[in-house]
């Protein structure tokens, strides 16, 4: 078993592990803190897969501003247990069934694997998800569309500050 087939399943283990808990966790401030660590762990998947780039954006994205949202979300609510409803009997039957499939669904996956498994998932020149290369094609090729994204976020930002004056 090579370096990268153990990081790879100790990063599964622990990202797994992880979502467990954001499941299981009665206070949702623990369950934010637990998905942290799984996006954590989705970005060493991502350096694992040679896409440097993915992996500090969805650290600086996701674990970074998008957390931060939900824990502000989650403070500002000011969750208590006994103010949430209690499920009715159709919404658990219905939440089992839809893990049943789930999970129906994953050991169809786990089969599947073992007949690609033999083959290279990774493109042979191993420049693929790097920075620089990415750079290049965005500046060159996609020049344009870009420029017109950093307009429309630019005035999406403009009309958030507006909205959020009043």
């Amino acid at each position: 078993m090579s370096i990268l087939q153990i990081l790879f399943f100790a990063l599964s283990a622990f990202a797994i592990g992880s979502a467990i808990m954001v499941l299981i966790s009665k206070n949702p401030i623990h369950s934010v803190l637990w998905l942290i660590l799984v996006f954590f762990a989705i970005s060493g998947h991502y350096i694992l897969l040679n896409a440097q780039f993915l992996a500090i954006v969805n650290i600086i994205v996701y674990a970074g501003a998008i957390m931060v949202l939900f824990l502000f979300v989650i403070m500002l609510i000011n969750i208590k247990k006994d103010s949430e409803p209690q499920k009715q009997f159709l919404v658990k039957l219905l939440g089992v069934l839809a893990g049943g499939s789930f999970l129906t669904l994953l050991v169809a996956l786990i089969k599947q694997t073992a007949q690609i498994e033999g083959r290279q998932l990774l493109m042979k020149d191993g420049v693929i998800g790097l920075i620089h290369p990415l750079g290049k094609v965005l500046f060159t090729d996609y020049v344009i569309p870009f420029e017109i994204s950093s307009v429309l976020f630019l005035s999406a930002m403009v009309g958030a500050v507006i909205i959020g004056k009043k």
